[in-house]
């Protein structure tokens, strides 16, 4: 067990967490929050210090699903064992979660982090800037229940920063955005505005962006690797592997997440509308309420594209989210489905072992 002892409020604990912790503390267990996943070992930040925990097997058992396992941000009921290692019998309910469907053809929600206040989308002011990435993070941000922050980094190589700012502004004229470059130390003093103590700030970009540079800057020393940087395309190498909950000197948390290769949306409509709200407002003036903006007649956003009010690029991504939301749906039902019925069977066999158990009948 680590001395290093952490202030709960510190640290995020508030009367949400509180509220949802009074059974817990009646059955002997204390609070924590994951700071770090390490395979089956989990890093959990308490009032008696850093506790290397494991989740107990009755959690293992009940969390059908990965995405009810805990991750980093998590506050999580445990107990500290004879050995001073924990075991971890509850994940709290969350006030936020970033989840992406995981990768390859499985439907499935993977929590990647949790109990975030606000998001930090980072994109490189160079090739790595593409304006429908940006619109895909904002869909799963809004889906997390936490706040957008979109930051454009290497301003000190950008020759087309005016361009850059116009076409964001296009598609997020309400975004908050900072223009900084991590290399010169510029426009971060800025960002300090989101960080205070008890609060959490996540890092979210492909590899190349610079989280990592901003991340050395914000706690003043280079904790994070950072990789050398291709002329040809201005990426960087991938560093960051694993999400870790970072304190930073003048109060708060940060979460550095590795750069994300896949980004497969786990959200629902609204979380498109709203990043799409120019879309969503024109849709209200179609003659038919369920205006597919494809094919019907009387249609306000094809009118507002032939009249250039709409840019076609923009209209184009909206249908191809909305497309791959319909489908997200439609597989999720039918995974809902399987996994009830295999979890059926799973406690079907249980109870027939407690059965034979207790009555001796092997």
């Amino acid at each position: 067990m680590d001395q290093l002892k952490h202030d709960l409020e510190a640290i995020g604990w508030n009367s949400f967490f509180q509220d949802n912790f009074t059974d817990f503390k009646e059955d002997g267990l204390i609070p924590g929050r994951i700071s770090e996943v390490q395979r089956k070992n989990y890093i959990v930040l308490t009032e008696l210090g850093e506790i290397v925990s494991r989740v107990s097997g009755k959690l293992r058992f009940e969390a059908d699903e990965k995405s009810k396992l805990p991750v980093v941000g998590d506050w999580v009921a445990l107990r500290i064992e004879s050995n001073n290692k924990g075991t971890i019998y509850a994940v709290l309910p969350r006030k936020s979660k970033f989840s992406r469907k995981v990768a390859g053809k499985i439907t499935e929600e993977q929590v990647m982090i949790a109990n975030v206040d606000t998001v930090w989308i980072v994109s490189g002011l160079d090739q790595d800037f593409n304006i429908q990435r940006i619109e895909r993070y904002l869909a799963l941000v809004f889906r997390s229940g936490a706040k957008p922050i979109l930051i454009l980094n290497k301003s000190d190589i950008c020759r087309e920063l005016e361009d850059r700012i116009k076409e964001v502004k296009e598609i997020g004229p309400n975004l908050p955005m900072h223009i900084i470059s991590a290399e010169l130390n510029e426009g971060l003093e800025e960002l300090w505005q989101y960080v205070d103590k008890g609060k959490t700030v996540a890092l979210l970009g492909s590899s190349g962006v610079g989280k990592s540079s901003i991340l050395n800057r914000l706690i003043g020393f280079n904790r994070q690797k950072v990789g050398s940087v291709r002329e040809a395309d201005s990426h960087g190498r991938h560093i960051t592997t694993y999400r870790e909950l970072i304190m930073l000197p003048k109060g708060g948390m940060i979460i550095d997440n590795p750069g994300m290769r896949e980004l497969q949306l786990w959200s629902e409509d609204e979380d498109i509308d709203e990043v799409f709200d120019d879309i969503e407002v024109l849709s209200r003036d179609c003659k038919f309420r369920d205006c597919t903006h494809v094919n019907e007649p009387g249609c306000a956003v094809k009118k507002a594209i032939e009249s250039g009010v709409l840019d076609l690029r923009r209209y184009q991504h909206y249908l191809k989210l909305k497309k791959e939301i319909e489908y997200l749906s439609i597989k999720q039902n039918q995974m809902k489905r399987v996994t009830e019925k295999a979890r059926g069977r799973n406690i079907s066999k249980y109870a027939k072992v407690v059965k034979k158990l207790k009555t001796g009948n092997y």
